[in-house]
């Protein structure tokens, strides 16, 4: 297979864009993507959008085909396609045209992510049905009720707290201050969370990502077109997806995302590297005991050990290996289609030494987006 680069990323600002259409959003980021790698639509061979639910959202099926007419793709007859995996959706598109270049199928192609839910009423319940319908959200076991579950579970058998919980929140926030593209850009205390209400006991509000309208795109080309376009290619060394049983009660162990252990150990291997390796990450904190949980099933520590690498300052920037720099889906905010996408497109900003303000010494970056409860994983793993 051939080495696939990034050579371009665009991504809107996230957050409650009323203005903004659901096809604007996603055109704002692809222009912002095509002017940074310099290049022209009709040089674009692919779509790929990541969406969970437009249909919902907005009544509107058939995006992928919405949006290359209306961003001029529809022109040269380009296959423009859908990939959806619920949160997961943009780490699936990613993946999807990862594959379609290394392959040998096209040189250049662009994959990006959407979401617009702020002209709904209740989009946690749309969110919701990333989870099991029948045997969870059916009995009122949404998706804040199922990771409390999680973060529960995790406190009585390791002794994790509350307050590991948001020193989550608060790393994260403080890491949004210098990203122009996030929602909330403010610093919040340990304080702060501990007092803001419960959601589901023990997640309270401050434990929880947002949820948002926002885009985000990246470019792919092939290593010899790449080395063409930009001086400063970021490779994509591996993009593993994995999935699990959707419904937490079919599961082994609770406290284990399988798909993302799988998903990250193939990752590893097709990368040549192991968890020690990686730099800078960006992991789907869509509640804060996610990220703790990813920092086991990634391997950066021992199962249970967790919170103790938040505790000591390890995930900070200037750490020994920076966590959500971006801001996370706690900070950034969480565009659902659009998260899994938003995070190569920092990983990428990492790599190149662009991201301004928040800057990390980084070779190697990894980014997981997860579905649901975790029936989904993508790990892509990104080098200079």
């Amino acid at each position: 297979m051939r080495r696939v680069a990034v050579v371009g990323v665009g991504c809107t600002k996230f957050g409650e864009l009323w203005d903004k259409s659901f096809r604007d959003l996603f055109i704002e980021a692809g222009i912002e993507a095509l002017e940074d790698a310099d290049l022209e639509g009709k040089e674009i061979e692919a779509l790929y959008v990541g969406n969970m639910s437009a249909g919902r959202y907005i009544g509107q099926e058939h995006i992928s085909a919405l949006i290359a007419d209306y961003s001029g793709l529809a022109e040269f007859n380009i296959p423009a396609t859908r990939v959806e995996a619920a949160d997961a959706s943009g780490g699936l598109a990613l993946r999807e045209a990862y594959l379609a270049v290394a392959s040998g199928l096209h040189d250049i192609v662009i994959t990006g992510g959407v979401e617009k839910v702020s002209d709904v009423g209740d989009a946690m319940e749309i969110l919701s049905c990333s989870a099991d319908q029948e045997w969870e959200y059916f009995v009122g076991a949404n998706l804040p009720a199922l990771y409390a579950l999680i973060a529960r579970l995790h406190m009585e058998r390791f002794g994790t707290t509350e307050e590991d919980l948001a020193l989550i929140a608060v790393k994260n926030h403080r890491n949004a201050v210098k990203n122009p593209k996030a929602q909330f850009r403010g610093e919040i205390s340990v304080k702060d969370v501990l007092n803001s209400p419960y959601v589901a006991e023990p997640l309270k509000l401050l434990d929880c990502a947002s949820i948002c309208d926002g885009a985000s795109a990246v470019i792919l080309a092939s290593e010899d077109i790449a080395k063409k376009i930009t001086d400063t290619p970021v490779y994509i060394k591996a993009c593993c997806q994995a999935s699990d049983y959707i419904a937490l009660h079919s599961r082994k162990d609770l406290l284990t995302m399988t798909s993302v252990v799988k998903a990250s150990r193939n990752a590893y291997k097709i990368a040549k590297i192991e968890p020690k390796d990686v730099q800078v990450a960006e992991v789907h904190d869509v509640f804060t005991i996610a990220e703790i949980i990813a920092y086991e099933d990634l391997g950066f520590c021992k199962k249970g050990e967790g919170a103790k690498l938040i505790r000591e300052g390890e995930t900070e920037i200037g750490g020994k290996i920076p966590v959500n720099t971006s801001g996370g889906l706690k900070a950034c905010g969480h565009a659902v289609g659009a998260t899994g996408i938003r995070q190569a497109v920092e990983i990428v900003l990492q790599l190149r030494g662009d991201a301004n303000g928040r800057q990390v010494d980084a070779e190697t970056g990894l980014a997981l987006n997860i579905g649901g409860t975790g029936a989904t994983a993508v790990v892509t793993i990104f080098s200079r």
